[in-house]
């Protein structure tokens, strides 16, 4: 059986690994995505020019909302502090 080559999260899932990455365990937290924008001239050459814009993924993370959607984990139910114990 081959080697998978590629893996695929949903929001939601990206949101849980960013939660449990930074240790958080309260609040709705959302996937955030800040984008930046060129605009440029693409054709398939010289004489068939078009104003364009590319649109980059600058960064992604997380935001505090309050309420939850597709795009938000709870925190306290994905990640949930840890009981510590007394010897």
């Amino acid at each position: 059986m081959p080697e998978p080559s590629q893996f695929m999260f949903s929001y939601r899932e990206i949101a849980e690994i960013l939660v449990k990455k930074q240790g958080l365990s309260e609040g709705i937290w959302s996937l955030s995505v800040n984008f930046g924008m060129q605009a440029t001239n693409i054709g398939a050459n010289e004489s068939d020019l078009k104003p364009s814009a590319v649109v980059a993924i600058l960064s992604i993370g997380l935001q505090k909302v309050d309420k939850e959607t597709n795009l938000t984990v709870d925190a306290s139910k994905v990640n949930p502090k840890s009981k510590s114990r007394a010897h």
